[in-house]
């Protein structure tokens, strides 16, 4: 019994410790890419350092370990509290005529229910659809009547309308583009909308070079009616995602909205009972009001999708 005692108490300090320490090393990737990997977990450390704290109360009381726990607790709940307490600085409007429906979804190339990713789509009739990852539903909503933006592209635009026109990173050697995008006319004038798939933030160099060529691109384009939607692969906690929504120009229309995994972690299948990341966001210009934000069913695939319904703003401006 003693020796159980033992071994439960290192448990629980390791855990207490181990989410201070990653709670405050994360407030390091205000500077560093290398420490903002670490903000992306803070959920895990939050959730840690909250059962350390139940089953310490429960079965081992010491003010010590009490103590840390707390702090860990605060320490990572400082980093999501923003995303959750921060007000939604999109215009809004109600469901009505000349609203756009974009659903925005990374449909895995291991996708296990390509069939049913496509019915749920279809049904949906949405006026565009971002897809990344969408090799095994492209020739079925291509058959449906759905216009791309790029054949070869990690991330594509699907559309109902025709473009006007459409563009597509260039491709590097053996690897496909990860920006496209479309342009439309419509009612309140021509809007554009541009669809990426980033690295995951631990491939340093290609992030760096990946936000640049975002940037870059975007810096071209009349931001008013502009909307960018895509697997990001990073959370609205991390400092770089805070910076984007400061530097973009544009309104990131998803708040703390939950899309991976779903079902399962993609490459090694372990069962994910519920989504713990928000890594999928849609952003738009101030030229759209929100009408509607939502996440969609797990369809076969490691995210779910995000549904996103728009209005146009007569004084938005392009």
């Amino acid at each position: 019994m003693t020796l159980l005692r033992f071994g439960l108490a290192a448990t629980l300090w390791l855990a207490a410790l181990g989410a201070l320490a990653a709670s405050c090393l994360a407030q390091g990737g205000r500077f560093s890419a290398r420490l903002d990997v670490l903000t992306h977990f803070a959920p895990f450390y939050l959730a840690a350092a909250c059962a350390v704290l139940a089953v310490a109360l429960a079965a081992y009381r010491n003010a010590g370990l009490l103590a840390v726990a707390l702090l860990a607790a605060v320490a990572s709940a400082a980093l999501i509290a923003p995303e959750f307490l921060s007000r939604d600085p999109s215009p809004r409007a109600d469901h009505g005529p000349g609203e756009l429906k974009l659903i925005q979804f990374n449909a895995w190339g291991g996708n296990t229910r390509p069939d049913d990713a496509v019915r749920w789509l279809l049904a949906q009739d949405a006026d565009i659809i971002v897809l990344q990852e969408a090799s095994r539903l492209r020739d079925k909503l291509l058959a449906a009547g759905y216009q791309i933006s790029c054949g070869r592209c990690s991330a594509a635009v699907f559309s109902k309308a025709t473009p006007v026109a459409t563009y597509a990173e260039p491709p590097r050697t053996g690897k496909s583009s990860y920006i496209s995008s479309t342009t439309f006319d419509g009612p309140q004038g021509a809007f554009t909308v541009v669809a990426v798939h980033r690295h995951w933030p631990i491939r340093f160099a290609k992030d760096r070079m990946q936000t640049a060529n975002l940037h870059a691109y975007l810096a071209e384009l009349p931001k008013g009616r502009l909307i960018l939607a895509g697997d990001f692969n990073s959370t609205p906690w991390s400092f770089a995602r805070r910076r984007e929504d400061r530097d973009l120009g544009l309104i990131r229309r998803t708040r703390a909205l939950f899309t991976w995994p779903a079902g399962q972690l993609s490459h090694n299948r372990l069962p994910a009972p519920f989504p713990y990341l928000p890594i999928d966001h849609v952003y738009a210009g101030p030229g759209w009001a929100t009408v509607e934000v939502r996440r969609g069913p797990a369809l076969g695939s490691d995210h779910y999708p995000v549904i996103v319904t728009l209005a146009p703003r007569p004084a938005g401006g392009t």
